[in-house]
């Protein structure tokens, strides 16, 4: 297993989300940090980026699904948004933090953290 990580962090992406009334009437402002596993070995020597993850092209894939959403829970979403990396990315295991920053007074973000690879 690669020990090598290719990450995204603070993504911060405009959606519905929530239970209440209210939250879906708005847009709220989530965060993604993402951590990806990928042998990067190969781009350290090419220096090529066809031969590493594309980190680019996962976020704006992240963004185009995130802004057309509207879960209810932040855990639905970040399930989705894994779901996502490993079926379209070369990637074998992914940490993803999803959070909502504002959510409860007195804090500066609540979410969750799920690891998840591929089966």
């Amino acid at each position: 297993m690669t020990m090598d990580r290719v990450f995204i962090e603070d993504l911060r992406i405009q959606t519905v989300i929530g239970i209440f009334d209210w939250e879906r009437e708005i847009t709220q402002t989530i965060s993604i940090d993402l951590q990806m596993a990928f042998d990067i070995s190969r781009a350290a020597e090419s220096d090529d980026i066809v031969d590493t993850l594309d980190y680019k092209a996962v976020s704006k894939r992240l963004i185009q699904f995130v802004e057309a959403s509207e879960f209810q829970l932040v855990e639905a979403l970040a399930g989705h948004c894994a779901r996502i990396v490993l079926d379209e990315f070369p990637v074998s295991w992914l940490r993803l933090k999803l959070s909502k920053p504002g959510a409860v007074r007195g804090s500066s973000a609540v979410g969750v953290i799920i690891e998840r690879g591929k089966t």
